[in-house]
């Protein structure tokens, strides 16, 4: 059985969390997924939150075939299929997948629907140096920031090159997301210290952050995501702490502290948040997953250092669908991973 039927199906979520309670959601039934279900967070005979579904290292792995005429060139020319050589960020619109390859200076695009496979490594004339970060935008806009170039390219969902962003204040851009309902593009400029709030058809509305230690300020920002209700989540990487924001970038709250301790961070990179509004922060250096409460208390955490379903080497960004399908950009072992949530975490 393909893997594409184990990656890409959709398990349909059960009831929801009411406060002080702990629920199940009940996936329906997949022959796929009940014939390689995988490994599963927390361990039996605790009932399973997080579940392995899938890991992606090319196109093949989600089923879809090269051509003839490019099978037939590989051959000819002795060359081996090559994939993600150092992903570092990954997004998804529908079914196709965004892969920002920093490693590989390339962004790639996997839809198995359309059994499409393209690797993008030019903006116009330039070519991609450093394309760390990846996000869908409005219509079918894709944006990817290049940290070489302290810019924002802009792509439609099939590849073709629009235009770009480039802005003086632009320092090192590192991470990005999009609120559809605000129509806003978040960029979280590391070397600058903040995060540039633009439209999304590239003009700069306004700026959250600077340097500093107090609530609000930045050490070095690397990763943003946008949750339920427009709150922004932004990973403050030297602060080890997530710091999250109304979509006007009024400070909320945060929660982290540098440790080595379950709840603490030591390299905090991807950041994304649930249907139900948990929080999933990727540690590098710990090679794991750890998802945390509205109000950061931990609940749950998962991987470990490896190469097996589930473990990680360097992990970076991280995003998830309407589905809730969790896509890890797992650098080192030069694959996505995905996951599911099965709900009841907990509040």
């Amino acid at each position: 059985m393909r893997v594409l039927a184990i990656a890409i199906s959709v398990l349909t979520l059960g009831s929801t969390m009411t406060a002080c309670t702990v629920t199940t959601h009940t996936p329906s039934a997949s022959p796929a997924v009940a014939s390689a279900p995988g490994p599963v967070w927390p361990a039996p005979p605790l009932a399973p939150r997080i579940r392995f579904v899938a890991s992606v290292t090319g196109a093949h792995d989600l089923g879809i075939k090269a051509s003839l005429w490019k099978r037939l060139r590989r051959f000819i020319a002795g060359e081996e299929e090559t994939f993600f050589v150092r992903p570092t960020d990954v997004a998804t619109r529908g079914e196709a997948l965004y892969v920002a390859d920093a490693g590989g200076s390339a962004l790639w695009i996997l839809d198995p629907p359309q059994q499409r496979i393209r690797r993008v490594t030019a903006a116009g004339k330039q070519q991609l140096v450093s394309p760390v970060a990846v996000a869908p935008g409005s219509g079918d806009r894709i944006y990817v920031a290049d940290s070489y170039h302290r810019r924002v390219f802009v792509y439609d969902a099939k590849g073709q090159f629009l235009n770009y962003w480039a802005d003086d204040e632009f320092k090192r851009p590192a991470g990005l997301a999009f609120d559809a309902a605000a129509d806003r593009l978040y960029i979280a400029d590391s070397a600058a210290h903040r995060v540039w709030v633009y439209t999304a058809d590239g003009r700069r509305i306004s700026s959250i952050g600077r340097r500093g230690a107090a609530q609000g300020e930045f050490n070095f920002p690397t990763h943003v995501a946008v949750g339920g209700g427009g709150k922004v989540y932004v990973t403050d990487a030297l602060g080890f702490r997530i710091q999250m924001f109304t979509g006007d970038g009024q400070f909320i709250g945060a929660f982290g502290r540098h440790g080595n301790g379950s709840g603490d961070f030591s390299a905090p990179k991807g950041v994304a948040s649930d249907s139900e509004g948990h929080v999933y922060v990727v540690d590098a250096l710990f090679d794991a997953v750890q998802i945390f409460n509205g109000n950061g208390r931990l609940l749950l955490s998962f991987g470990e250092h490896g190469r097996q379903p589930g473990q990680f080497w360097l992990p970076g960004g991280l995003f998830i669908d309407p589905q809730d399908r969790i896509f890890i950009a797992d650098a080192f072992n030069r694959r996505i991973q995905i996951f599911q949530y099965l709900g009841g975490t907990g509040h």
